[in-house]
């Protein structure tokens, strides 16, 4: 059988998403998660879903384990038990690059961006079945490689447009600010075309003015039937912004529900050492 038999195209490149398509309500579903470390449970039954084209709150006082959960779900640690579904797929340890093939990608709290590389760089690397990736495409199907290249350049306009960073395209990425590093991973992940973005802490760091481009830049994505999932500290940002909070505590779900319900919990307060919630 001949390479060109079995080599996947690359998927075309786009920003809006189908929210019409096939996958169910629930693209996320974490049933009885489990992972200890030297005899602590650091996620002890976690078991939630996250519904489609929404932005979802997951939260907790430190310890809860949303980290811990956020790397079980992603395949940067195997759980010990439970079961991660996507999309109607068993995920369940799978590596990062297998997920974000399945379009399922994260951010991390310490953007991990290539500092030697420009932001436009940067973000030519992220997309996925590249045709620059096989030599024998490359050589063989010179023109249709560098078609592709010309879309993904224009996708990587269009990123960095969308998230107004276009003027820093030829900045190395080493020299950007925390904020616009953020700005910066988020439009990367984008480039992967996923249909659902973990997001660790995005605007830790972020000043003001930035965390509002931001958060203007997740609510436009959600209307166009991107799905998050927001780990956040701030807990007036989160209930201002999500429609359903999930609460975590000692590595279980505690509350699940409204910003309003989820303040009127006395668990959650109680969790939270009577602070504001």
């Amino acid at each position: 059988m001949s390479e060109s038999d079995t080599t996947t195209e690359p998927a075309e490149l786009s920003l809006d998403k189908d929210v019409s398509d096939d996958f169910a309500d629930l693209p996320l579903r974490i049933d009885n998660l489990q992972k200890s470390f030297g005899g602590i449970n650091a996620v002890n039954g976690a078991t939630f879903d996250v519904e489609k084209g929404t932005l979802t709150g997951l939260i907790g006082p430190n310890g809860a384990g949303k980290s811990t959960t956020f790397n079980l779900i992603t395949g940067f640690i195997e759980p010990d038990a439970g079961t991660v579904t996507f999309n109607g797929e068993d995920i369940t340890g799978m590596a990062p690059h297998d997920l974000a093939d399945r379009g399922l990608v994260r951010t991390f709290q310490i953007a991990r961006e290539l500092s030697d590389m420009t932001v436009l760089e940067n973000m030519m690397l992220g997309p996925k079945h590249q045709f620059g990736e096989s030599l024998w495409r490359s050589v063989i199907r010179r023109n249709e490689t560098m078609e592709h290249e010309q879309e993904v350049l224009e996708r990587a306009w269009e990123m960095l447009d969308f998230f107004e960073i276009e003027h820093l395209a030829n900045e190395y990425a080493g020299n950007l600010s925390g904020g616009q590093r953020k700005l910066l991973e988020m439009a990367r992940a984008l480039m992967t075309d996923p249909d659902m973005l973990l997001l660790d802490e995005p605007f830790a760091g972020v000043n003001p003015s930035l965390e509002k481009r931001l958060l203007t830049h997740i609510h436009e994505l959600r209307e166009q039937g991107y799905t998050f999932l927001l780990v956040e500290h701030d807990m007036d940002l989160i209930m201002e912004n999500c429609r359903r909070v999930i609460v975590l505590h000692q590595g279980r779900v505690l509350a699940d529900g409204t910003p309003e319900e989820i303040r009127a919990n006395d668990e959650v307060i109680d969790a939270y050492l009577g602070g504001d919630v």
